[in-house]
């Protein structure tokens, strides 16, 4: 077996994640296959690369130098196609790709969107949990503009040559819990309520984790905290096994509550970016569009519209577009 730069990815991934299983998730690989993967190119070069702990994998000391000539090579190869991919993106496709993370506004931005595009241009859309996978897209021509939110306390890493605007400096977030839970009875919930509830969080979402830990420690709970996506974390609220922070446009559903928490401790700001250089009048328009459907979806959420009148936001005495 010769290695080839597919095998210096999976080691790269591994020591970045620091866990067999996380790194086979980024990969898009089962476990297994990672495994026996690593275990051949081990093979390969006649030693361990990582030493397996209880806690993850580190590189052992011939590891850190395997990695140390596979990285250049590695983000060399990505940066050629990535390149490549965009110089053939640019000169084939009239579309306008957008980027986003989750949000509710999405619907009346790409309605206005489309609206306003010339005869014979068309938008695509990519979705991603990863603000940080988008802004590289943006930054590499990939994508034209990316729509995402940026945790508090946990700045995104935001390439060289984007031009950004702040759609709102900060977007409180809601707790969603299962319709009959005790707190559901209340129009605003208090943290420390639900310290005994089981909570649930995406890791794979830039900042979520890190951000709501901190939250958590500054209140002095320590609640049991599940990992898994939020289309999962949905079916256990109901069912009263777990509670999850939420965006406050969310909703509405008849099997669940969406309430705000007291003193808005949790919040995301919400950021608009793209290249430097490129039409900014366009981006302008666009931008537009975006702060007009975010505050359509706003006022459609009924908790979130009682918030915002509470707090006077001026998103209530904003145009529409």
């Amino acid at each position: 077996m010769e290695l080839e730069v597919r095998h210096l990815r999976v080691l790269c991934a591994i020591a970045d994640t620091g866990s067999l299983r996380k790194a086979a998730r980024q990969l898009g690989m089962s476990q297994p296959s990672l495994t026996t993967q690593l275990r051949r190119i081990e093979n390969t070069l006649g030693a361990e690369l990582f030493s397996r702990e209880r806690s993850g994998c580190r590189p052992t000391p011939l590891g850190r130098v395997v990695l140390s000539r596979a990285r250049p090579l590695v983000a060399e190869m990505s940066a050629l196609v990535i390149e490549t991919r965009a110089a053939v993106a640019r000169a084939d496709d009239c579309r306008l790709r957008i980027g986003s993370t989750a949000s509710r506004a999405l619907a009346g931005w790409l309605r206005r969107l489309r609206q306003r595009l010339p005869e014979g241009r068309d938008l695509s859309l990519q979705m991603n949990v990863s603000a940080n996978t988008l802004l590289r897209m943006t930054a590499a021509g990939q994508l034209d503009v990316a729509f995402v939110h940026e945790v508090e306390g946990c700045p995104l890493l935001v390439p060289e040559g984007l031009e950004r605007r702040v759609l709102l400096e900060r977007e409180p977030q809601f707790i969603s819990m299962a319709r009959d839970h005790p707190s559901a009875a209340a129009s605003v919930v208090d943290l420390r309520e639900l310290a005994g509830d089981r909570w649930m969080v995406d890791p794979t979402v830039d900042g979520e984790w890190a951000g709501l830990r901190r939250v958590l420690a500054a209140a002095g709970v320590d609640p049991p905290v599940l990992h898994a996506d939020y289309h999962t974390a949905a079916s256990l609220i109901v069912a009263g096994e777990a509670v999850a922070p939420c965006q406050p446009t969310s909703g509405p559903r008849d099997d669940m509550a969406i309430r705000p928490l007291r003193g808005d401790p949790l919040a995301v700001r919400l950021l608009l970016y793209w290249r430097r250089g490129a039409c900014t009048e366009t981006y302008e328009l666009v931008h537009r569009d975006l702060i007009a459907a975010y505050r359509e979806a706003a006022l459609r959420a009924e908790p979130y519209r009682q918030w915002l009148l509470r707090n006077k936001s001026p998103l209530l005495t904003a145009p529409a577009a």
